[in-house]
């Protein structure tokens, strides 16, 4: 699949934009780009050994970088239906402070630039694993899955939950399994996450023609898919206790967070069909924020804990 298509270049006479740097700063998803970044931090601190201080930054401003040029790749192409939706109609592209050429442009160049930093000073695995992520969240998901399946953010979700395993590789060069389950905890919990976000946003989707779950199968057969999915996502996120890479603190913060997973997932299930107000699943989509950050946090504070045990501290 051709990444340039001729149907998001605008027809009008070649100009340059207004845009501030604010808007570069939009292109590049702020708030997305901040969890790629923290649960890529956790993956390389999580892994064993230690790594040079100022290589970790670098790779970590690399991941950064390389999430960041997704998101504007993703606007480029995504303009003609972010500007019919109302949560993304005022971003610089479809409200015509970057033109979709700079867009491009400008996702393009801090690709390459991402992939070859973490190739050429860290490592290729790792660099290798940037640059599937970006084409895979750019190409495979942005262009092919997210208007074409229900399942897009099933499938496309794998973009997201690599940002730890890419740590892992910096700081290790290779992937382990308990890089793996982090990569699970994120792909698991990405299909509930953005189904909640969809119930009480299906208006915004089917305006754009996207065949999110809840406008294809139904509210109600989301609102099982969201239990289901909370149900095999709770024990992956307490797995790394059971498998012993995390002490108990780690154990019972997962527990708690997984419990509580089941039991906003629980109320969304229990939604009638005719609620209007769909605050159980706003309420979901909030805890949903929390569990993945907290679960993280955790993560990275037990291994400081478990560090400091072993120093005598």
């Amino acid at each position: 699949m051709a990444l340039i298509d001729d149907r998001h270049i605008n027809e009008a006479p070649l100009r340059m934009s207004e845009a501030t740097p604010g808007d570069y700063i939009t292109l590049l998803k702020p708030r997305v780009m901040s969890l790629v970044v923290f649960t890529a931090v956790v993956g390389l601190l999580a892994a064993p050994g230690q790594m040079n201080p100022w290589l970790a930054i670098i790779a970590i401003l690399a991941i950064a970088v390389g999430a960041g040029a997704s998101g504007s790749l993703n606007m480029w192409y995504d303009a003609d239906i972010d500007k019919v939706m109302s949560r993304t109609a005022n971003r610089p592209v479809p409200a015509g402070r970057v033109t979709p050429g700079e867009a491009l442009a400008f996702g393009l160049v801090l690709s390459v630039l991402s992939v070859m930093t973490l190739g050429v000073l860290i490592n290729w695995l790792s660099a290798w694993l940037l640059a599937f992520t970006i084409f895979f969240y750019a190409v495979v998901y942005t262009m092919w899955l997210k208007r074409w399946t229900p399942q897009n953010i099933v499938i496309g979700g794998a973009s997201g939950s690599f940002p730890p395993m890419i740590g892992w590789a910096a700081a290790t060069g290779n992937i382990s399994l308990e890089s793996i389950i982090l990569f699970l905890i994120i792909f698991l919990w990405t299909p509930p996450h953005f189904w909640a976000l969809a119930l009480f946003k299906s208006g915004d989707y089917e305006r754009a023609g996207i065949p999110m779950m809840p406008n294809v199968a139904g509210h109600a057969s989301t609102r099982r898919q969201i239990f289901a999915y909370a149900l095999v996502l709770a024990p992956i996120g307490v797995a790394p206790w059971l498998l012993g890479y995390t002490t108990l603190f780690y154990g019972v913060v997962s527990l708690g967070l997984g419990a509580g997973f089941v039991w906003y997932a629980w109320k969304v299930l229990r939604m009638r069909d005719d609620d209007k107000v769909m605050q159980p699943a706003k309420s979901l989509f909030g805890f949903s924020l929390i569990y993945l950050f907290v679960i993280f946090a955790a993560y990275l504070l037990d291994g400081l804990v478990a560090y400091l045990m072993a120093a005598g501290v």
